[in-house]
């Protein structure tokens, strides 16, 4: 699933242009949030890809979702 992934005053904010969703990442499996599982403020939980070093934000990833809580 496509998703839009940026920086915000409040925190991390993933955006999910098919559902217009936009939720704070309030949990992550890695510092940094890459390569690891993100738990989204709504419950929804995604594995980001890897990358070797940190994206510029804003970046479009393409992220499985794991659950919907």
């Amino acid at each position: 699933m496509k998703i839009m992934v940026r920086e915000t005053p409040k925190g991390t904010e993933v955006y999910v242009p098919k559902k217009d969703l936009e939720e704070l990442v309030v949990e992550q499996e890695k510092e940094g949030l890459w390569g690891g599982w993100a738990k989204l403020s709504n419950g929804w939980t995604f594995q980001m890809p890897a990358f070797d070093e940190a994206p510029k934000m804003p970046i479009t990833v393409d992220a499985r979702r794991l659950s919907t809580e």
